[in-house]
């Protein structure tokens, strides 16, 4: 009786334990779920269209996995300076190795790199296909078929950076006017001129919807003063890791190619007349739910 006694004991202990280790493995899981902070601001450059379409899909990917994302505009100075000191969680449109050098010297100390998820990128400046001139170095003979104009995108940014202190004086272009304002006022420009007809040059990028809605052609820069291809990366605060191990887990396999991204950028800016992303946005990733579904694999 004593025997049968003991091995009831044992049973119930085995049991015992046995529901304590499931219950300390589901406790684990779920604090493995749960060990995110759930609250996320995602800065987005204004006017880097590139940057508004990865935002705006990781948004929708990680509002679905119950986190609740806020995306904030602002330039590209503000927003580096944001990612330093903790005010900004995550930037997806850092460009390396040239663009965004200057401020990588700065904060780099101070943000973390998370994911480099395009490699096909590239600075340019960019004119109408027709136009009579296919080179950077033919540029200022031809100077007042453009207008005498460069059409710029915003003062802080690494492109303008690049045209002024080395595009610029390597082609002579130092007569032309070289107006800088925003990507808006830019676009405004090169679509006023594809209707008119005229010439025009512009700073401009590759990835870019524009290249899909206007008919266009990179002039070559022999020179190489706007830099070879570039990559384009995800960087988050220093402690990111700490705040968002789930997010940083899944942001660190994060890769989308030209063809993907150009239809995310097609559906947002060129066939849709709005700014509520949220509703093109879901209905992309219906319809590229298998890529979707792998980034959070």
């Amino acid at each position: 009786m004593k025997n049968r006694s003991l091995k009831l004991l044992a049973t119930g202990a085995i049991g015992m334990l046995a529901l304590t280790g499931c219950a300390a493995a589901e406790a684990e899981s779920v604090s493995e779920d749960n060990s995110d902070n759930k609250d996320l601001t995602i800065a987005v450059f204004n006017g880097w269209d590139e940057g508004i379409a990865a935002s705006e899909l990781w948004k929708a990917i990680l509002d679905e996995k119950g986190y609740n994302v806020e995306l904030e505009y602002a330039d590209v100075a503000v927003v580096y300076s944001g990612l330093a000191s903790g005010d900004y969680d995550l930037n997806l449109d850092v460009w390396l190795p040239n663009t965004h050098a200057t401020y990588l010297e700065e904060y780099g100390d101070d943000i973390t790199e998370l994911a480099a998820w395009n490699d096909e990128a590239k600075n340019t400046i960019a004119v109408n296909a027709d136009a009579p001139i296919d080179t950077l170095a033919e540029l200022a003979e031809n100077a007042d078929l453009f207008n005498n104009t460069i059409v710029g995108i915003e003062p802080g940014a690494g492109l303008t950076e690049a045209v002024t202190n080395n595009t610029i004086p390597a082609y002579g272009l130092e007569g032309m006017d070289y107006q800088t304002s925003s990507t808006a006022a830019m676009l405004t420009e090169l679509t006023a001129a594809q209707k008119s007809g005229e010439n025009i040059a512009v700073t401009l990028w590759e990835p870019h919807w524009a290249y899909g809605s206007f008919d266009l052609k990179n002039l070559e820069d022999p020179d190489g003063t706007l830099g070879v291809a570039e990559t384009i990366h995800a960087y988050g605060k220093k402690d990111f890791g700490t705040d968002f191990p789930q997010a940083e887990k899944w942001l660190s396999g994060y890769k989308m190619d030209l063809d993907r991204l150009y239809s995310l950028e097609t559906a947002m800016f060129v066939d849709y007349d709005g700014q509520d992303y949220g509703p093109i946005v879901e209905k992309w990733i219906e319809e590229n739910q298998d890529y979707v579904d792998s980034l959070t694999a």
